[in-house]
C-alpha cells in the first residue's frame, strides 16, 4: 500500500521539477520539443503494452474495448470544457492567456491528467510483480513539460512563485492519493472491471497525446520530434521487455 503512495508521489513530482526548471533555469523551447515528443512515444507504448494489452488478455475485449472509447471520450469532453475555461495549452511554453480563470483552469487539466495515469500506477502493484516501471518512467516523463510550460501560463495568469509551487505540490499529493486509492480499492475487482477501468485510462492517455502532447512537440521541435516519439516507443518496447 505504502509503495502505491510512493510511486504515485514519484511520478508526480515530475511536475515540480518543471517547475522549478521553468522558474530557475533557462530551457529551449526545442529541448522540450524533443522530451514531449520522447514522453509521447513512451505514454504510447504504456497504454498499448501494459494498459490494453493486459486488458484484453485478463479481462477480454469488450470489457477493454468499452473502457478504452469511454476513457477518450470522457477525456475529450473534460478537455474541451477546461479549453474554453483557458488551459487549451496547458502544456505549451508560451501562448497562455494571462487571467486568473485560466491559471485554475490550467490547474485542473494538470489534475485531470495525473488522476487516472496514477490510479493505475497503484492497480500495478496488485498483480505481485512491483509496480509497472514502464508506467512510472512514461508519466513522469510526460509530467515534467506539463510542469514546464504550466508554470509558465501560471506566471503568466498573475500567480506568484509561491502559489505556483502550491498548486504543484497539490497534483504530487494527488497523484500519490491517486496510486494509492487505485491500490486499496481496485483489490478485489473483478478482472472484467480491472479490464474496464485500465483501458479508460488508456483511453484518456491516447486523447491527451493526440490533443496535446503531439501537437506540442511539433511546434517546438520540428521534424525530429518523429524520430524521438519513435525513441520513445521503442524505450517502452525494450522497458516492455525486461
Amino acid at each position: 500500500m505504502w509503495h502505491a503512495l510512493m510511486w504515485g508521489g514519484v511520478s508526480g513530482s515530475a511536475v515540480l521539477i518543471g517547475a522549478l526548471a521553468a522558474l530557475f533555469v533557462p530551457i529551449q523551447k526545442r529541448l522540450i520539443g524533443y522530451i514531449m515528443a520522447f514522453g509521447t512515444g513512451v505514454l504510447i507504448g504504456a497504454a498499448s503494452f501494459e494498459l490494453l494489452s493486459e486488458s484484453a488478455k485478463n479481462g477480454g475485449f469488450l470489457a477493454t474495448g468499452a473502457g478504452f472509447l469511454a476513457g477518450a471520450l470522457v477525456f475529450t469532453l473534460l478537455d474541451i470544457v477546461i479549453a474554453q475555461k483557458g488551459a487549451k495549452k496547458r502544456k505549451r511554453s508560451h501562448g497562455q492567456a494571462s487571467d486568473q480563470g485560466s491559471g485554475l483552469a490550467i490547474f485542473i487539466g494538470t489534475v485531470m491528467d495525473a488522476i487516472p495515469e496514477s490510479i493505475m500506477i497503484g492497480a500495478s502493484l496488485l498483480a505481485g510483480k512491483g509496480v509497472s516501471l514502464l508506467l512510472v518512467i512514461a508519466i513522469f516523463i510526460s509530467n515534467v513539460p506539463e510542469g514546464l510550460s504550466g508554470t509558465t501560463g501560471l506566471l503568466k495568469s498573475g500567480y506568484s512563485k509561491k502559489k505556483i509551487f502550491l498548486l504543484w505540490l497539490t497534483v504530487l499529493v494527488t497523484s500519490a492519493l491517486s496510486a494509492w486509492g487505485g491500490y486499496v480499492f481496485l483489490g478485489s475487482a473483478s478482472e472484467a472491471v480491472m479490464a474496464a477501468i485500465a483501458a479508460f485510462a488508456g483511453g484518456g492517455i491516447i486523447a491527451m497525446v493526440g490533443s496535446t502532447m503531439m501537437p506540442e512537440a511539433f511546434q517546438e521541435g520540428g521534424p525530429v520530434v518523429g524520430f524521438m516519439a519513435a525513441l520513445g516507443l521503442f524505450i517502452s518496447l525494450l522497458l516492455n521487455e525486461l
